[in-house]
């Protein structure tokens, strides 16, 4: 369980660095301070349209959700992995808040 909770932390922890750069460059890009790069732009667009981004989908959960929902998703599933940390391995899983459920089934059989 050790191995599954690992990978999870380096894939969320990979992913919320790629959304704090992503979102530091935009809100430099929207100031001026820095060219605004056709992928900073459909980042900005798509944070007014509430999609999720491009390159935070390419590197995050699969998830059909608006970008507002999937936030609150994410902050969920964050949540789920501090509190397993925290606490101990949970008595139950949430299956559907790992990136890849197939491998928590994989690594426990």
């Amino acid at each position: 369980m050790n191995t599954v909770l690992f990978q999870e932390c380096v894939r969320y922890n990979r992913m919320l660095k790629i959304m704090d750069e992503s979102l530091k460059s935009v809100k430099k890009a929207l100031k001026g301070e820095v060219v605004m790069s056709e992928e900073l732009e459909g980042m900005a667009n798509s944070l007014f349209d509430n999609m999720v981004p491009a390159m935070w989908a390419s590197k995050g959960f699969l998830s059909l959700k608006p970008l507002a929902s999937w936030i609150q998703d994410l902050n969920e599933r964050v949540t789920f992995l501090t509190d397993w940390i925290k606490g101990g391995t949970p008595d139950v899983f949430w299956i559907s808040g790992f990136f890849f459920p197939q491998a928590f089934f994989t690594s426990t059989l």
